[in-house]
């Protein structure tokens, strides 16, 4: 598996309060919908539900992450119904009393031979998550 990180974000929100956030990933809905179209488009068809995030792309249609684990420190996803394994991760880090840090990751399972022409392409979608997630925390 390939492992795609975002540059770390720190938000102005206690970790223990990011983490409860993430208790139901449909809270962060309307915050989504308010995202300029501009920028919008750049994070693409996402709808999120109590837990699961469900994207939908013109390459591949629909997929699900759907939340495997829960923490104070981490919030994990896993594909379902894409055509390769995948997963997400955002992690929370104190960084003092009323700030955190989040960084997210996908691990997806690309050929070697593929690594070179996706790559890019993986690295910004984890960029764009770690965006995401910073405006929604």
């Amino acid at each position: 598996m390939a492992k795609y990180s975002s540059k770390p974000t720190v938000v102005n929100t206690p970790a223990q309060a990011v983490a409860d956030k993430f208790a139901d990933l449909s809270r962060f809905q309307s915050t989504l919908d308010n995202i300029p179209a501009e920028e919008r488009a750049k994070i693409g068809d996402i709808r999120l539900t109590a837990d699961s995030i469900v994207m939908n792309t013109p390459q591949v249609g629909e997929i699900v992450l759907k939340v495997t684990d829960r923490t104070p420190s981490r919030v994990a996803l896993e594909a379902v119904g894409s055509p390769v394994p995948m997963a997400l991760a955002v992690d929370i880090e104190p960084v003092d009393d009323a700030s955190s840090r989040i960084t997210t990751s996908i691990d997806v399972d690309v050929p070697a031979m593929l690594k070179p022409m996706i790559g890019g392409t993986l690295q910004k979608a984890a960029d764009s998550f770690g965006q995401l997630m910073g405006r929604l925390a």
